[in-house]
């Protein structure tokens, strides 16, 4: 008789016996779990019935099926860096019996008698006789398990949901990653905002800012529609404390009781962080998985402001849970300031005070982009505090130990800590002007600067004495954003005649440009073809649209996954606030008290006149195309 078709009966007798003790309702083919003759026979219609020992087999089998389901949802979570979630649990599929010691222990395996030991018998013939034991469990048997429902293993909420920057960054990367596979396909994605709104509100708010990646349109409209389904939406009223609580019992049905982790986005106003936070550590944090909270910045408006934020922040979560973002820290351009440097033979022994002259940051925005930089809190306070001085501890840290999130940020605070206070004599301040036929419709008037030139010095061995010049600026002639390495001189030059009247034009320079075109650049020498000796500076280019032909994540996508990966090095620590406050200090007392009036400059123009004094006093030609 064939049994490969066959499912397991309960007759009347054996079920009111092991009724009590087995709660599992699922029909398995028989063939594909292992089990000893002493547990079944045969009735004269053919079926198998199960006696004796079929409580014990219905133990066994719903053990297995809650240790299939838990080894599969561990294997889902494990820190693997830039893998998809989907082939994380194929892999779980194909290897979830390695575990023996805990098989036996969720399924009573240990309790069989020796004969009893599953063995992989041959089923070529596709038969059994009464007594042989059957073979282990297959893979058709887990692939059974997809019909039974399973909580979410990851739930990212959305504080903030109906915002600007909800609606037009964080949805539509959370769906980019879902649909690159780089979040589980049970993900619980929730919107929390004080609107009264519904699941299919939210749902129509978001659906128009999500787009699928260029280089791979398949499946599209079908992954959207599985990803608007899992996502839904929490009144939060007026109440924080109730909302969270809300948040929570929501949460907890789509969790359905599965050691789930979650991560809340708060895209609120600064004022109302600490309240936030302090609501989801009292009432939403993860029962029985890891909690991360992404915080925006600015992280603070001053040294005392941070102070009291940070407090606030580490009375209720631990640091790792705390992600401060920058979305201008994941760009692709950051990222490679590490890799070219500690991958690269030709760069590292050339990286410091020897042989570099100068560094220079430069952030220009142009009259296009002047509207996506808020005046509400400053240049300084929105992007030299987090973006700039981040990217001079990335470019001039000492090597880490490893590239541990921990580990790097222990060589940023270092570099941080190293640069000297920023002198209000080395710093200008610039604010635009409105000209004539100004239609851009941004504000004007205001009272904060919209231009920052500073010197900064690193005080350690490896950089005494070599100026980093930082330049940012909205309402520009020129979109550029880049950061430019300029080396010294080459002593006694025998070709110095030949270069021309400006030697500076000659100088070396390593450009890592991210904006107009992404691209690494290197300014070398070279003759001119033809008679005579003519040098000209030529640029070694990688642009990086020529080179790849794929698309480079959104820097919302990037910083996303790397909360979800648990990857916290491009993320500022609190003694790296605490160290970025303290060098801008003198500079925004000086601004607050005396009420420094900032260098005007036309709009659309090339910024203010002092920031070329700047350069000349310490000695460094500003890089103007």
């Amino acid at each position: 008789m064939s049994l490969s078709n066959s499912l397991i009966l309960f007759s009347q007798s054996a079920t009111a016996h092991s009724s009590s003790a087995c709660s599992c309702q699922l029909a398995v083919s028989f063939s594909n779990f292992p089990v000893s003759s002493r547990d079944y026979s045969f009735s004269r219609n053919e079926s198998v019935l199960l006696h004796g020992g079929g409580s014990n087999l219905c133990r066994r089998f719903c053990g297995l099926k809650l240790w299939i389901l838990k080894s599969l949802n561990l294997r889902e979570g494990r820190h693997r860096k830039h893998q998809p979630l989907n082939e994380l649990i194929t892999r779980s599929e194909h290897t979830f019996l390695s575990d023996e010691r805990g098989f036996a222990e969720e399924t009573r395996a240990a309790d069989l008698r020796p004969e009893e030991k599953i063995l992989g018998s041959d089923l070529s013939d596709g038969s059994h006789k009464v007594g042989d034991l059957l073979p282990p469990v297959s893979k058709q048997f887990v692939d059974g398990l997809s019909d039974v429902q399973r909580g979410a293993s990851l739930c990212i909420a959305v504080v903030g949901a109906t915002g600007e920057l909800a609606r037009g960054k964080i949805f539509p990367a959370l769906f980019a990653l879902y649909y690159s596979g780089y979040l589980p396909e049970d993900v619980g994605i929730f919107g929390f905002s004080r609107k009264n709104l519904t699941d299919e509100d939210l749902r129509s708010i978001i659906a128009s800012n999500l787009t699928c990646r260029v280089d791979h349109q398949e499946n599209c409209g079908d992954k959207m529609d599985a990803f608007l389904r899992r996502t839904y939406y929490i009144d939060g009223g007026y109440n924080n404390r109730d909302g969270m609580s809300r948040l929570d019992e929501r949460m907890k049905q789509i969790e359905g009781g599965s050691k789930a982790n979650r991560i809340f986005y708060l895209s609120v106003p600064h004022e109302a962080l600490m309240d936030v936070a302090c609501t989801i550590a009292d009432k939403a944090q993860a029962p029985r998985g890891w909690t991360r909270i992404i915080v925006e910045k600015p992280f603070g408006f001053n040294s005392r402001s941070s102070y009291q934020l940070t407090t606030s922040l580490l009375s209720n979560f631990e640091e790792r849970q705390i992600y401060r973002i920058d979305h201008m820290l994941g760009r692709n351009r950051i990222e490679n300031l590490t890799v070219l440097r500690f991958s690269n033979l030709v760069f590292e022994p050339l990286w410091n005070r020897t042989y570099i002259r100068n560094v220079q940051v430069i952030v220009s925005e142009s009259i296009a982009q002047t509207k996506k930089y808020s005046d509400e809190y400053g240049i300084i306070r929105d992007i030299v505090h987090s973006h700039i001085l981040q990217t001079i501890a990335l470019l001039a840290m000492e090597p880490p130990i490893s590239l541990d999130g921990e580990d790097i940020r222990n060589e940023k605070v270092k570099v941080l800590r190293s640069i000297r206070k920023l002198d209000p004599g080395d710093v200008v301040l610039g604010q635009y002007k409105s000209s004539s036929g100004n239609k851009n419709g941004v504000t004007l008037n205001g009272v904060d600067p919209t231009y920052c030139a500073a010197a900064l010095y690193i005080d350690n061995a490896r950089w005494d004495g070599v100026p980093f010049l930082i330049r940012v600026g909205t309402g520009l002639i020129k979109h550029r954003v880049e950061i430019r390495v300029q080396f010294r001189h080459v002593p006694g030059n025998l070709y110095r005649e030949n270069i021309g009247i400006n030697i500076d034009l000659g100088t070396n320079e390593i450009i890592l440009r991210d904006e107009p075109d992404e691209a690494i650049l290197v300014k070398i020498n070279n003759k001119v073809p033809g008679l005579g000796l003519q040098l000209d500076a030529s640029e070694l280019n990688l642009l990086y649209k020529d080179r790849y032909s794929t698309e480079v994540p959104d820097s919302y996508e990037h910083l996303i996954h790397d909360v979800i990966d648990g990857d916290n090095h491009l993320f500022m620590r609190s003694d790296e606030v605490a160290a970025a406050w303290n060098i801008l200090s003198p500079v925004l007392e000086e601004i607050d008290k005396h009420h420094t009036a900032p260098e005007l400059y036309v709009f659309g123009g090339r910024g203010p006149v002092g920031a070329y004094y700047l350069w000349a006093k310490h000695g460094v030609p500003w890089a103007d195309d």
